[in-house]
């Protein structure tokens, strides 16, 4: 039985961040379906100059990845399809990242709003006490922000900042490796397999020289 990891983007900043995600599972032959925000395909753009649309969306998607996907297990579901297969607590999904996740998505998860399919999805992976990870990028928060993110952490969400660790790289860091890094620990939370960062060994970089 096919039980993929659902991947919903929202409208926040930070699309990289899914990005790389989507490229790490794929990279771990993990099968995947993917839910984009009507307010993420705007940030997509901003943010890549690429569009992302509902009738091209493996085209789009490969543009954006910059990856050929012609042999990839991927599904797509449009945000507004509230029928959609992630929708129920009967298909056998095995979690859900939400990354980046904006603060209106975080507040829709956690009081169950089910505004869209990225909302109502995350919110049956968390009823089924299946792994969701959500990945926060706002700065600075609101005490109403933090409620959610309680509230979701409360229901057994995994809520994870996008905040980029640096002893990888040290002060060369460069974007990649920062986005890497986040992305991995997205995976770590989900107990897939990567190489996107160098992790801590408890040695000095000064010792291993």
């Amino acid at each position: 039985m096919r039980r993929p990891w659902v991947v919903g983007v929202s409208g926040a900043s930070g699309t990289p961040y899914a990005a790389a995600v989507l490229a790490g599972l794929l990279d771990a032959d993990q099968p995947v379906d993917l839910v984009v925000s009507r307010a993420a395909r705007l940030t997509i753009l901003d943010e890549t100059g690429r569009p992302f649309r509902d009738a091209h969306w493996r085209a789009d998607l490969a543009a954006w990845l910059d990856r050929d996907l012609s042999a990839a297990d991927l599904r797509y579901w449009p945000a507004g399809d509230l029928a959609a297969g992630p929708s129920s607590g009967s298909y056998p999904a095995r979690g859900m990242a939400v990354v980046p996740a904006s603060t209106a998505a975080c507040a829709g998860i956690s009081i169950g709003l089910s505004k869209d399919l990225l909302q109502r999805a995350a919110e049956v992976n968390l009823k089924e006490r299946r792994r969701v990870v959500v990945v926060p990028r706002e700065t600075p928060v609101t005490r109403g922000h933090l409620e959610h993110l309680i509230a979701l952490y409360d229901a057994g969400a995994v809520v994870l900042p996008a905040s980029p660790g640096f002893y990888g790289a040290g002060q060369s860091a460069t974007a990649r490796q920062l986005i890497d890094f986040v992305a991995g620990k997205v995976l770590d939370a989900l107990g897939v397999p990567h190489s996107l960062f160098r992790r801590w060994s408890g040695e000095l970089a000064a010792d291993r020289d």
